[in-house]
């Protein structure tokens, strides 16, 4: 079995859902398992989903990183219907996006990525300090497919917290392996067909690597990966980013 084939969870109506557990930080550690699991929408959910989130993960916070027009298009989710904590962070503006000054030749993968930070960085930043609580459980992370917005999302946590740099965009380039089936599932349910070409939806690692690089460029210190400085200079607390290390690192 391959370390890909080990990453993935399997659910009835869930997918591209991995527990982030079993990385290695740079100072020999790894992350804790069944801290923090990241996926798709939870719209597909079914019962033996839900009961098993609950029942055996011990789900406590669930992270919804979707539009507040996604979010009102699917209707509350079976989890929160259980009773887990769901909250909604949105990480695009409301109308439009102003993208931040980059050269013209930026990506626009990376501008994206880049765009989510600086349009609302106040949702990223309390979305990671929700995380951060103490008694806040084991907790997932989603938006739509769970590749983009989750995808910058459990990146700049994992730099924060102090995971390898090439185990971070490891993670994240990981969805690429689910993006067939996720449109599967969707055009299986609207009747429309599959689309002829699915590459422009890939993730891709030289993306992510040019975001954290980025933000290593402008925030990091003393050999401190970005994102944590890059959390701090956008209000997170110094107790909150020790706690963030605490709850999601295996002593």
């Amino acid at each position: 079995m391959s370390a890909s084939t080990e990453r993935w969870l399997t659910f009835e109506g869930l997918d591209n859902v991995r527990d982030i557990g079993g990385l290695p930080l740079r100072d020999g550690r790894t992350t804790r398992p069944g801290m923090l699991l990241r996926s798709a929408s939870l719209h597909y959910c079914t019962p033996a989903d839900v009961g098993h989130l609950v029942d055996v993960v011990g789900l406590k916070l669930v992270l919804d990183l979707r539009t507040p027009r996604e979010i009102d298009e699917d209707g509350p989710t079976a989890v929160a219907r259980a009773g887990v904590e769901t909250v909604a962070f949105n990480f695009l503006p409301e109308q439009g996006r102003t993208l931040p000054e980059t050269d013209d030749d930026t990506d626009p993968l990376v501008r994206n990525y880049l765009g989510y930070l600086s349009d609302r960085g106040e949702n990223v930043v309390a979305a990671v300090r929700l995380l951060a609580e103490p008694d806040a459980g084991p907790a997932l992370v989603h938006c739509a497919a769970g590749k983009d917005r989750t995808g910058v999302f459990v990146a700049l946590v994992l730099d924060a917290i102090g995971v390898e740099r090439d185990a971070v965009v490891a993670d994240y380039a990981l969805s690429a392996e689910q993006v067939e089936a996720l449109f599967r599932r969707w055009t299986t349910a609207s009747g429309e067909p599959m689309p002829e070409d699915i590459s422009r939806h890939l993730p891709r690692a030289d993306a992510m690597a040019t975001v954290l690089a980025r933000l290593d460029a402008d925030f990091g210190t003393n050999g401190t990966g970005g994102a944590a400085g890059w959390l701090k200079a956008n209000g997170l607390d110094e107790e909150s980013l020790k706690r963030l290390g605490t709850r999601l690192t295996a002593d």
